[in-house]
């Protein structure tokens, strides 16, 4: 008896402190709905903004750890990816999160529209972040597997050219798709551009032709990614000047002169003018030496003592190494060496190898064979004074 006595009471206590909670939190709502009156306008409306603002932050801590945790044993280009949106990440919860905010709080019909049309501009502007930086990783990782350093860079110069022009034109693309889309969320705009393309006749000639050098290198561009006449760090002569494409963006190429000058030349010189392309279809050169020897030079040892500078020398790469006469002058004969190597600056080194080696060991094995002048002189008269040793022919 005593037992079912005591749970009563236990009952009845727990049941008063319900109803004590009850009317507490009554209480409280009374005085909220009375303070709200007196409180300004923006109150309400930057509290619902400022919670959501709060939520969103804390939904991005949540999503990028379960993010990360999911791409730990991934490949490198989606642990890259999520790395390195980390902040568009964040962006676009809280874009999403405020866009709720603005749906539910106490704003004005016109303030509300505002917020709707920023919120919007702003989700546009992060999608193009995201693709952009997805682009940018995608080209960094595939590009990990080539070297311009390599002695055989002939594919690496191939991909690298090709990545690098399309992500340039691919950026240009996004970023005009982006502002397009920004301009069309406005309606004044987006009215003017129908108008426009309504009674686009002489308008789309004058703009043709005011952005024509503009369409023409941005074309030029497309065409030298896909036929690739260039690459990056290929050897060419343009204009005269010997060099290296040292960069290909959306507008010029940079050559590199030998001299470290650098000569700037649009995208379309290489589509309609002909240039020098030394490394189109591989890294390996051909260079050549050109020597003057008198007529009496022993071919025979010249050649022997060339092939054996070629031999001991670390820059050539062991396929060609021929000398040749390649022209009989009257008072010198012409002399071609032609030795390879596997890329256009150990070539020249080569050569210049081979000049510096060949003629110091003919000047000091076979100084005969340097070029002279032979003269021959003949005196009449036989009572002249001459010098001691000067014989007189048919005299």
């Amino acid at each position: 008896m005593d037992d079912e006595l005591s749970q009563i009471g236990q009952q009845v206590a727990e049941i008063s402190e319900l109803d004590q909670l009850e009317q507490q939190v009554a209480n409280f709502s009374e005085t909220v709905e009375a303070i709200i009156p007196v409180l300004p306008g923006w109150v309400m409306p930057t509290a619902v903004l400022g919670v959501a603002f709060l939520v969103g932050v804390l939904a991005f801590r949540l999503v990028f750890g379960l993010l990360t945790r999911m791409v730990e044993k991934r490949e490198l280009f989606w642990r890259s990816l999520v790395s390195r949106t980390r902040r568009p990440l964040r962006m676009g919860l809280v874009v999403f999160f405020l866009a709720i905010g603005v749906a539910v709080a106490p704003l004005d019909a016109t303030w509300r529209d505002l917020a709707q049309h920023a919120l919007l501009i702003a989700f546009i502007v992060l999608v193009a972040w995201v693709v952009h930086t997805a682009l940018h990783i995608w080209t960094t990782v595939r590009l990990r597997k080539f070297s311009l350093d390599a002695e055989d860079n002939f594919l690496a110069r191939k991909h690298v050219t090709q990545s690098r022009i399309l992500v340039r034109l691919t950026g240009w693309l996004i970023l005009i798709v982006t502002i397009s889309a920004i301009l069309m969320t406005f309606p004044g705009v987006r009215q003017w551009g129908v108008s426009l393309l309504a009674s686009a006749g002489a308008a789309g000639i004058v703009v043709g032709f005011a952005f024509h050098p503009v369409l023409k290198n941005l074309i030029a561009g497309i065409q030298l990614a896909i036929t690739q006449p260039i690459r990056i760090d290929d050897a060419v002569i343009v204009e005269g000047e010997w060099g290296w494409i040292e960069e290909i963006t959306g507008t010029y190429v940079v050559i590199k002169i030998w001299d470290w000058r650098r000569l700037i030349v649009p995208l379309s010189y290489f589509i309609e003018q002909p240039f020098q392309n030394w490394t189109r279809d591989g890294s390996s050169l051909i260079g050549g030496v050109l020597l003057y020897l008198d007529h009496c030079a022993d071919i025979g040892r010249i050649r022997e003592k060339m092939t054996e500078i070629c031999r001991e020398s670390e820059l050539w790469d062991g396929n060609v190494c021929h000398l040749q006469v390649n022209d009989f002058r009257e008072r010198v004969m012409e002399i071609r060496i032609l030795a390879s190597a596997r890329n256009a600056p150990r070539t020249y080194d080569l050569r210049c190898e081979i000049r510096e080696k060949l003629i110091t060991w003919i000047q000091r094995e076979m100084p005969e064979a340097l070029p002279r002048t032979r003269e021959t002189v003949s005196v009449d008269a036989a009572n002249s004074v001459r010098a001691p040793g000067i014989e007189v022919v048919g005299g």
